[in-house]
């Protein structure tokens, strides 16, 4: 792909490990109330994955070693498109960057065959939500995070599913999710997205091949009473610094799905059970942001997260993506 032509005073190209120190000061005064931006943190390791599925873009300040604004695009299957970590720094707001450099992340993955361009908007980020419809993003769902704690000795009031390393019963698993699954309101909702299993803090569609890979390795669980009645899985685990610098165990749970309150307080002692299986210490499960789906979590005794995220989608099939 050729690079965005140079401007009277921006330039819009692929970031290098050289733009770190105009990537710190630009983030430098972002969510300072908040804790601050991560991405000076990750900023090496988060570009070094830069290729044919991924790519990393800055707008430079031509004569000046300032860059003024940030974003990646991450291919997340053959015709989704996912954008994350825009930045627009404080001294060069309001000029359209963050639709400038958002069209040209999502030239770059419709040449690649992404139909669907998607990210994620934190629900106070008033000016990201701004910034988002202005780049072409339509509202699409809104989520938030059910957090139960590890228990080992949790106990479902209904029956709890697994494959236990039996093929036959993965298989059913498997089949009994997708089926509740494809007639949920729960997939209306969340308009058939899940956290994605590769990419951190990013959702994509949820398919039958995903539930088949968490049965084979044991990390699907179907809620049943008389029928499916719900169902997880096991995303992934990983370590996250506290405040003190300390590392804790999390475990992740691609999405909740349940028909009724025994389902979700069943599905809740199960993923609390499983999570204690694999020494988390904390936990986070998507759920769709209604008042249906939170209080029955609220009614289960599982914590929520205080705020919900929102997620936006834009056509990469629309002409100004061409």
């Amino acid at each position: 792909m050729a690079e965005e032509p140079a401007t009277e005073e921006y330039e819009i190209r692929q970031a290098t490990l050289d733009d770190e120190e105009a990537v710190v000061d630009l983030t430098s005064r972002i969510w300072t109330d908040r804790g601050g931006d991560y991405i000076p943190r990750i900023f090496d390791r988060w570009i070094a994955g830069d290729g044919e599925r991924q790519r990393t873009f800055v707008v430079d300040v031509v004569g000046s070693d300032d860059i003024a604004a940030l974003l990646q695009c991450v291919l997340l299957s053959e015709h989704e498109a996912w954008a994350q970590g825009m930045r627009v720094h404080p001294d060069y707001r309001g000029q359209g960057l963050s639709t400038r450099i958002n069209d040209a992340a999502f030239r770059w993955a419709r040449e690649r065959g992404a139909t669907v361009g998607r990210n994620m908007v934190f629900s106070w980020n008033v000016g990201g939500l701004g910034g988002s419809r202005a780049a072409g993003f339509d509202p699409c769902t809104e989520f938030r995070w059910a957090q139960p704690t590890p228990d080992a000795d949790a106990e479902p009031v209904l029956d709890i599913v697994g494959s236990d390393g039996d093929e036959t019963a993965g298989s059913y698993a498997t089949d009994a999710a997708w089926a509740f699954w494809t007639a949920s309101d729960t997939r209306v909702d969340l308009k058939g997205l899940a956290l994605d299993g590769d990419e951190s803090w990013a959702v994509s569609e949820l398919t039958r091949e995903k539930l088949r890979r968490a049965a084979d390795e044991d990390r699907l669980f179907v809620v049943r009473d008389d029928g499916t009645r719900g169902f997880t899985y096991r995303n992934r685990t990983y370590e996250r610094p506290t405040d003190d610098g300390e590392e804790e165990t999390w475990a992740e749970y691609a999405v909740g799905a349940w028909a009724d309150l025994d389902a979700c307080k069943s599905l809740f002692a199960a993923v609390a059970r499983d999570a204690a299986s694999v020494g988390a210490e904390k936990t986070r499960v998507l759920i769709p942001e209604s008042a249906r789906w939170v209080s029955d979590v609220a009614a289960s005794r599982v914590g929520v997260s205080d705020e919900p995220d929102f997620v936006m989608a834009a056509d990469l099939t629309k002409d100004r993506f061409a």
